[in-house]
């Protein structure tokens, strides 16, 4: 391996363990090369979310880790979104209540690709609450999974919320 993905993955996991970023998730990160250069990408959350400070920091603690390296990188800090993916069965628990996306490798009930609210894991099986009542997807034929966020829902609580307030 390079000095530079072996200094990145070494930065990435001193940011794990760092108490100074307590706050931060590495939802993911990859190195990828691109012509003569290296593109390097993380990806964090953050409860309450992210903004562009956590995203600096990151990219700082990064970069000074980096300082050393000659290798010509680009490094690009990214929000994990409101359409954060779902890749680690803990996510399902954290987010349970929240509605995701589901695509299987499998056909499981009629179709690869599976809306409904997250009820959590159980056993194998992350389970999704759909309009045809509960859905257990194993793990196993899970081939992506993200967090839908829907715009209609927050403008039906500000409606609500100002119906309240005004």
């Amino acid at each position: 391996m390079s000095d530079l993905i072996d200094g990145y993955e070494a930065a990435i996991a001193q940011i794990e363990h760092d108490a100074a970023f307590k706050d931060i998730e590495i939802v993911a990160h990859s190195a990828k090369r691109r012509g003569r250069s290296t593109v390097l990408t993380v990806t964090i959350d953050r409860q309450g979310g992210v903004d562009v400070g956590s995203c600096g920091r990151i990219a700082s603690f990064i970069n000074d880790a980096l300082e050393t390296v000659e290798e010509h990188y680009t490094l690009e800090v990214e929000s994990a979104g409101l359409e954060r993916p779902l890749l680690r069965p803990g996510d399902y628990e954290r987010f349970a209540g929240k509605a995701a996306r589901v695509v299987t490798t499998l056909t499981i009930n009629g179709g690869k690709t599976h809306r409904g609210i997250l009820r959590g894991v159980v056993g194998t099986n992350v389970v999704l609450d759909t309009p045809q009542g509960e859905l257990p997807l194993p793990i196993s034929t899970i081939k992506s999974a993200n967090l839908e966020y829907d715009p209609r829902a927050d403008l039906l609580r500000d409606k609500r919320e100002r119906k309240n307030h005004g």
